[in-house]
């Protein structure tokens, strides 16, 4: 008989646990619409982003280099609006770099490999 009533009690239990996640999910999926509901609705077909007058904008491709940090002067240390916005500047030399033949890059070290 005890046998019994603790596998009824298991079965109560889950049962009861079911029903719990099941009104949780019901909950949760409420309020995530009436959140929605409250939302700004989605911008119509005329209202989306469109192509600038001038055509597509092309994006600029040119070789950084590294911007020396300004020296202060007395020692003071520099504080960050007294920086440069950027890291970098435009590179003098806008020739891109190639990989030659013979000369390392690849992983490994650039050896002619199995011959």
């Amino acid at each position: 008989m005890a046998a019994t009533s603790g596998e009824v009690l298991n079965v109560v239990g889950a049962f009861v646990g079911g029903l719990f996640i099941a009104g949780a999910l019901i909950w949760a999926v409420q309020l995530g619409m009436r959140v929605r509901d409250k939302e700004l609705p989605r911008p119509k077909p005329d209202e989306q982003p469109h192509m600038p007058d001038t055509g597509p904008v092309h994006e600029i491709r040119e070789m950084r280099e590294p911007d020396e940090v300004p020296h202060s002067e007395g020692g003071e240390r520099l504080l960050p609006h007294e920086l440069h916005h950027a890291a970098t500047k435009r590179g003098k030399d806008q020739h891109r770099k190639r990989w030659l033949p013979g000369s390392s890059g690849s992983f490994g070290g650039g050896g002619l490999g199995h011959v």
